[in-house]
């Protein structure tokens, strides 16, 4: 009664034909399926596992049924059930990593794409489906450096795909392969010539194998093509900050405000670069507004300290360097000021230790630098058992 009414309120919503009385439950159930009236067509599984509660088809058109509406996490123990009670087909093992993937679980999605994608010849679209969903877990589950090699055959063999380029590029960055983001770069502007974000990534790649003047121009180019891109400013700012071109760089940081007013980070910035530029009262009032934003921008509390202690507000500074320090352990910038600021003070131990932490981090940093120079000698310098290049003629 209950399957014969469904049915008579599926054809009079949905227009399509009324299945015949006489269908068998798993022929209505398929029927409703098609007509996309989910709830009937559940309803007429469970009619199906009533008869018998071990068939493994109706678990996995159950699990089918909740996935479409979104119900991830409600379809996996339905598409387990069906695997567990029938053969392991691969429809269904990959429905099942597919809910897995929509639902978050990234890393029981990979075991189970992985192990169908052994089982597909590797030319098969089957493949290049399952290749094209390990990448994207790899780079859910931020592993870059893994996700990278799947996304580069997913993008190859689906050329025209600007997205997936773009999470190619990314991945490409993050796991610093950066000759990857720029060949990746090159094939983004050949699908879109105006992709703010291909010049930015390639700005950052280009920053990365410290290249700074082709960084800066990747970064105009971005600019130049959408000035309104998040970050776009910013980036461009923090390059010319880090060359000491502090007026040009304070004016993208204020482009980059005038995009997000809210950006502490860009604040954060611009405010030292007025310091650079002797602009204290405008620097202090930044600094204070970005503090009130964003607790965790280390150059906010050293430079507020220095503004602090020059103004004479010697609590004030000391409170704000000791944030600074406790951030920044290693910036010997901040000890410098900590043990100068305790000098004033008249606290000689609290100074001393200061000075001591900065001489050590000082020697560390000269060890550092030495042991790098002799790794790099000892690269070219020929063994004893290795004759040294014959010279040429």
């Amino acid at each position: 009664m209950i399957l014969t009414t469904v049915l008579t309120l599926s054809a009079v919503g949905g227009g399509a034909q009324t299945p015949a009385i006489s269908a068998s439950p798993r022929e209505t159930a398929l029927a409703l399926e098609r007509e996309g009236d989910n709830a009937a067509a559940e309803a007429a599984w469970k009619l199906v596992l009533d008869a018998n509660p071990f068939n493994p088809e109706a678990y996995a058109h159950m699990g089918l049924l909740e996935a479409r509406q979104e119900h991830y996490k409600e379809a996996v123990p339905l598409y387990r059930k069906a695997l567990e009670l029938g053969p392991q087909k691969p429809s269904v093992q990959l429905n099942l990593g597919l809910a897995l993937f929509k639902g978050g679980e990234l890393k029981q999605s990979v075991a189970i794409f992985d192990a169908l994608l052994k089982s597909q010849p590797a030319d098969s679209p089957q493949a290049m489906q399952l290749t094209t969903l390990l990448g994207m877990a790899h780079y859910g589950l931020g592993e870059y450096a893994e996700a990278v090699p799947y996304l580069r055959n997913a993008a190859a063999a689906d050329a025209g795909n600007l997205a997936l380029k773009l999470v190619l590029a990314h991945s490409c960055l993050w796991a610093k392969e950066n000759q990857c983001v720029l060949d990746t770069y090159h094939e983004i502007l050949a699908l879109d010539p105006n992709s703010a974000e291909a010049y930015m990534l390639a700005g950052e790649a280009l920053d990365g194998m410290k290249d700074r003047a082709g960084a800066i121009q990747q970064f105009q180019a971005a600019i130049k093509v959408n000035p309104k891109a998040p970050g776009v400013h910013w980036n461009l700012g923090y390059l010319l900050w880090a060359q000491s071109r502090f007026k040009e760089a304070a004016s993208e940081f204020q482009a980059e405000l005038a995009n997000a007013p809210g950006d502490a980070q860009s604040m954060a910035y611009l405010a030292d670069a007025e310091i650079h530029s002797n602009r204290f009262e405008e620097a202090r009032q930044l600094l204070e507004r970005a503090s009130q934003i964003n607790h965790e921008i280390s150059l906010i509390p050293l430079d507020l300290g220095i503004l602090y202690a020059d103004a004479d507000r010697r609590d004030d500074a000391l409170r704000e360097l000791k944030l600074a320090e406790q951030m920044d352990p290693n910036d010997q910038n901040v000890h410098w000021r900590l043990g100068h600021l305790y000098q004033l003070t008249g606290n000689k131990d609290e100074a001393k230790a200061e000075f001591d932490t900065l001489h050590s981090l000082k020697n560390a940093e000269e060890d550092s630098l030495s042991n790098k120079l002799h790794e790099a000698e000892m690269k070219v310098k020929p063994t004893a058992d290795a004759p040294a290049a014959p010279e040429a003629k």
